[in-house]
């Protein structure tokens, strides 16, 4: 089943997130290896295309899991929680409909 992982920075995130950015890509990287990620990216904070300063309040991941726990557990093993740059996380089932 899918989990939708909803997280929120803390303010003035992007130092923190660019010390461990390639860590948290490397582990998106291995579940979409592994065809279970469906969607990942950042919530910028702007809708410009090309911000003078770029900043960010949160992110989203929708992927597979075999359960709630499971999703919850590899969503506590982020290395942004690690870092400080999420001050919240909420896992959650996802039933995708459209597409």
């Amino acid at each position: 089943m899918h989990f939708a992982i909803i997280s929120t920075d803390v303010p003035d995130s992007l130092p923190l997130r660019m010390t461990v950015r390639d860590q948290h890509l490397a582990r998106l990287h291995e579940l979409s290896e592994a065809g279970r990620l469906l969607i990942a990216g950042p919530h910028p904070v702007t809708d410009e295309i090309n911000p003078e300063k770029p900043a960010f309040s949160g992110s989203l991941v929708v992927a597979d899991f075999d359960s709630l726990d499971s999703a919850q557990q590899w969503a506590d093993e982020d290395p942004y929680i690690k870092a400080g740059v999420y001050a919240k996380v909420t896992v959650k089932p996802f039933l995708k409909v459209l597409p």
